[in-house]
């Protein structure tokens, strides 16, 4: 597996560890609908949110966030509206994103709630 690969492992095993310990329940990890894929679906309350997880060695080139593009906002947003209609959930949904970058051999984890909104 190439080293990006296994980064992007390691950062979204984090983010799940990081949301559990912040009172979330986990109900999905790379959950996919057609060309989508959703890096963790997670519950707190009557909120579901769907989190993006985006993993830097280093932000030499841009902080994690900047790399969640239009197009996978689309289509998070098409597999999110099927994931609740296959669930019938009656929940408010939210779009995060998980940031995480090394920083001195340190991972430094940065959760952006309603990181964009979709009309």
């Amino acid at each position: 597996m190439a080293e990006h690969n296994d980064l992007g492992k390691l950062g979204e095993e984090l983010a799940v560890e990081f949301l559990q310990e912040n009172g979330y329940t986990v109900l999905e990890t790379n959950w996919t609908f057609q060309k989508a894929e959703i890096d963790i679906i997670a519950q707190k309350d009557n909120v579901l949110a769907v989190i993006e997880v985006k993993t830097r060695s280093s932000i030499d080139f841009g902080l994690p966030q900047d790399f969640v593009k239009p197009k996978k906002i689309q289509l998070l947003v098409k597999a999110v509206n099927e994931y609740v209609i296959l669930n019938d959930l009656e929940v408010e949904v939210r779009f995060d994103i998980i940031a995480i970058y090394k920083e001195n051999q340190k991972f430094n984890i940065e959760h952006i709630k309603e990181a964009f909104f979709y009309f």
